[in-house]
């Protein structure tokens, strides 16, 4: 059995060092000239650190299914074909429609995805996710990701089922300042976002690319 190596690590500093100086000749400063001068509290791209950030992508890829006995009963051979190319497989194109909720360097989200296969085994697939993870630089986004998938074959035919497990993967996402371009989306805007993820326990392996704007 294909196994994918899946990890996500998530670290967060947070560093803070106030400096404490008195002078007899000057009173020390109040608790509300303190609280005027501290800054705002904001990610690492420049956005308010606490809010709700919507987004939607279009994405692009490949998913190919082993052939080893599964949960969601995917039948493990294709009539026609011999032991060696009988796993399913496919191109896709997906669309993803989602939100982030920042806290402060780190994120947590939900999205929903909508597959069609345009070459291969795959008809239609359909997918809810939880998302968690870093937000680094001026605009990117590290993150792990857990869902639920159904998957419909058009090698079955139109009376394909709908097949369903849960998926796990890791991904990431980069906007202009990232990868040095100028600032013209503003602080969010076009992300570039690269995901490998897998079907149940590591029967499948789906690695996509594909572009994501956030407001």
């Amino acid at each position: 059995m294909r196994k994918l190596l899946l990890s996500a690590a998530i670290p967060a500093t947070l560093l803070a060092a106030p400096a404490m100086a008195q002078d007899a000749s000057y009173p020390a400063p109040t608790d509300q000239a303190a609280t005027d001068a501290a800054p705002a509290a904001e990610a690492p791209d420049g956005s308010r650190a606490f809010g709700i950030e919507p987004y939607f992508g279009v994405m692009g890829g490949w998913e190919q299914f082993d052939s080893e006995p599964n949960k969601a009963g995917i039948p493990t051979a294709i009539p026609g074909r011999n032991f060696r190319n009988n796993e399913l497989n496919g191109s896709l194109v997906q669309g993803v429609v989602g939100f982030n909720v920042p806290l402060g360097p780190v994120f947590v989200g939900a999205e929903g995805e909508v597959s069609k296969g345009v070459s291969g085994d795959i008809d239609w697939q359909y997918g809810v996710g939880g998302r968690f993870g870093l937000r680094a630089g001026e605009s990117g986004l590290f993150y792990g990701k857990v869902g639920y998938r159904w998957v419909n074959f058009d090698r079955f035919g139109n009376d394909s089922p709908d097949y369903d497990a849960i998926t796990y993967g890791v991904g990431f996402e980069v906007g202009p300042k990232s990868i040095g371009l100028p600032g013209v989306t503003g602080e969010s805007g076009i992300r570039l976002r690269g995901e490998v993820s897998t079907f149940g326990s590591a029967h499948s392996f789906r690695p996509m690319l594909g572009l994501v704007t956030h407001f």
